[in-house]
């Protein structure tokens, strides 16, 4: 038996899910099981593209790659072209990925592969909307309880929102799905906004992975160069964050995170603020605790960690 950890991708790429799928494929430690695509950042026929096209350039056309759900549970699609452009990677070679698309759902593969190992071997590593997730809970809540772990990129709490006001895009596409997530009991570590806009790309940052001399290096390049104007202009910072690549730097090197185990819960009814995490970072109800809410990171550890991973890589 393999003592890698087995993990699940759940994603929308996104340049920044890119990443993420690189450093999975790129470490030693993790097995990568499958990717299923979700609608969210472009949609699913983009993202379950773009998911092949990155297993592609890392010379893994060997992994699995699942299209799941098309649309969130009970609403309309919202996307982020504006962010991530019209193909959700621009800023590298769109091209059509020999890595095939899997007949299965992505829904029945994240079941069947929980059915299939050992309770507590699985962790599932949702980059995007939480609506496959969502659904698998909805259809069989006693399988996905034998998950492992549920490690998440979503949400804030003292960064607010970054779609709305008070909402984290990925939350805010489908609260139903994360609230299904939340109130599971499954084991859950957030990756919130408050992390992620800590881990912010440099000029100096990117260069590194230029250094490398390596396609994927130079992929990453590309797509954060792009990827990082929209969030300068809005923040008036000197780089973007990179969302997504937290979660599997945690199962990497979890120290590079500091956070406290609380109540999340999401806002589903009101439109003034759809999507909300609303996190009692502060202990003022006494609702249980249901998830680990990541609030500070190592930036210079996290970019060691990356560029070192990603060396690996054709």
């Amino acid at each position: 038996m393999s003592d890698k950890r087995r993990i699940i991708i759940d994603t929308d790429p996104g340049q920044d899910d890119a990443v993420a799928i690189l450093l999975a494929l790129a470490s030693e430690e993790l097995e990568v099981l499958g990717i299923t695509a979700v609608a969210g950042n472009v949609p699913l026929t983009l993202t379950e593209r773009n998911a092949r096209i990155i297993c592609d350039v890392a010379g893994r056309t060997d992994v699995p790659v699942f299209a799941g759900c098309h649309h969130p549970m009970t609403r309309k699609l919202v996307t982020a072209e504006e962010v991530h452009g019209k193909t959700g990677l621009d800023g590298m070679e769109i091209f059509e990925p020999k890595t095939p698309l899997q007949d299965m759902h992505g829904v029945d593969f994240i079941l069947q592969s929980l059915a299939e190992h050992e309770p507590g071997s699985v962790t599932l590593c949702p980059l995007g909307p939480l609506t496959n997730l969502g659904e698998a809970i909805a259809r069989d809540a006693a399988t996905m309880q034998r998950a492992a772990e549920i490690v998440l990129m979503g949400g804030a709490y003292f960064e607010v929102g970054n779609v709305t006001p008070a909402a984290e895009f990925n939350i805010y596409v489908d609260p139903e799905a994360a609230a299904h997530v939340f109130s599971s009991g499954i084991k859950t570590t957030v990756m919130p906004l408050d992390v992620t806009h800590k881990i912010l790309t440099t000029p100096e940052r990117i260069a590194a992975f230029g250094a490398l001399g390596n396609t994927c290096g130079a992929a990453i390049v590309g797509m954060t160069s792009f990827y990082e104007r929209f969030d300068r202009h809005k923040y008036k910072q000197d780089g973007a964050p990179l969302h997504d690549p937290c979660v599997i730097a945690y199962l990497l090197e979890p120290g590079i995170f500091q956070g406290r185990f609380i109540n999340v819960e999401i806002e589903t009814r009101s439109t003034l603020t759809r999507g909300m995490t609303v996190a009692d970072w502060w202990g003022v109800t006494n609702r249980l605790p249901n998830a680990t809410f990541m609030g500070d990171a190592d930036a210079d550890r996290f970019f060691a960690l990356l560029t070192r991973t990603i060396s690996r890589l054709p």
